[in-house]
């Protein structure tokens, strides 16, 4: 099979226009989620089915084919799989039960983690199998400072403080707890990867909210460690990494991380994300406002991305998820603007 416009990206050649996927592209704003999401019954039961999750991650492929599918699953089915309590309330998100200090290193003795995410490597295998030869298969986990911020707090919160608090005050037991979650993400992408999967991403939705000593030893390190892991066993696939906020601390996570590919948050300036790019494949970044507004406000985003960042290895992308209420027209707009464009 020929490699796709996205398999080209990662290896870090430039192709326009470029390919585009959306984070969370299957989700909330179309209607025929909503649909199966009120048959499924609970949202981990939208996860763990393998009959609807591969429903919900091949339906936006249908509508808009993108050029890459990302497995329809949650970052926090790691901490579940480890044992830890989750459920996700309406209007409030997951919530667990906040770990405590003299529970972390049970974490590392669980023996079921692989056997509590067969289902997720069994949609991964369908979708493989059912996803058109164009199109790209994306798997995917949360990295480790951002899964530990949930199992801290036991829910988001604004800035994440209960974590950085849970650091500052036992840096030692937050290492191992890094560390446990480091191993067994590796070892679930690698999971994923057997089954199918191209290309893996790591979403460090949180790493924005740390100081300088803290992002190297609680973003960087963690997520370090997880690429070694994987490219040990799975050679060069291509991993993107998102440190959504990192700011300033982005210049060196990619030398530093060994991640393939970054992805950009939408306040990254072009003139860093072009620096960026020159060592290697970039990934985003339009501001998921700028589609929800629609019309001038999404053409001139789409339209500087292209013209900035469109001569270099570019995959088109959001800044950060797309929101619940976006119009589906606005998403076939943005669509149709990326792939018509002349270069």
């Amino acid at each position: 099979m020929a490699a796709t416009k996205f398999m080209e990206v990662m290896d870090g050649k430039t192709v326009f226009p470029p390919p585009i996927w959306m984070m969370r592209q299957a989700g909330r704003y179309l209607p025929e989620y909503r649909e199966l999401r009120a048959k499924a019954g609970s949202f981990l039961d939208l996860c763990y089915n393998p009959d609807f999750a591969v429903e919900v991650t091949l339906q936006p492929i249908r509508r808009f084919h993108f050029d890459a599918a990302i497995l329809f699953s949650d970052i926090l089915v790691v901490p579940h799989a480890l044992g830890r309590d989750l459920r996700f309330e309406e209007g409030r998100g997951p919530v667990l039960t906040p770990i405590k200090a003299d529970e972390v290193d049970a974490l590392g003795r669980v023996d079921t983690f692989h056997e509590r995410l067969a289902p997720v490597y069994e949609t991964v295998r369908r979708l493989k199998d059912e996803l058109p030869d164009d199109v790209s298969l994306i798997g995917f986990c949360g990295a480790p400072w951002t899964v530990a911020t949930y199992m801290i707090a036991g829910h988001g919160t604004p800035d994440q403080a209960p974590g950085r608090l849970f650091g500052y005050s036992d840096p030692h037991l937050m290492d191992a707890l890094l560390d446990v979650l480091a191993v067994r993400s590796a070892d679930y992408l690698i999971r994923q990867i057997e089954a199918g999967a191209d290309a893996v991403q790591i979403f460090d939705s949180w790493s924005g909210v740390l100081d300088e000593a803290c992002f190297e030893r609680w973003c960087v390190a963690p997520v370090a460690k997880m690429v070694k892991i994987v490219r040990e066993r799975c050679g060069n696939i291509p991993i993107i990494g998102f440190p959504k906020g990192a700011g300033c601390f982005a210049d060196s996570y990619r030398a530093k991380t060994g991640i393939t590919a970054q992805g950009l948050d939408w306040t990254v300036p072009m003139t860093k994300a072009r620096t960026l790019q020159e060592a290697g494949p970039v990934q985003g970044n339009l501001d998921p406002m700028r589609l929800r507004a629609g019309g001038k406000a999404l053409e001139e985003g789409v339209d500087r991305i292209l013209e900035e960042l469109g001569r270099g290895p570019l995959v088109f992308n959001l800044g950060h998820g797309i929101t619940p209420q976006v119009p589906v027209s606005h998403v076939e707009a943005l669509v149709k603007r990326v792939r018509q464009a002349e270069g």
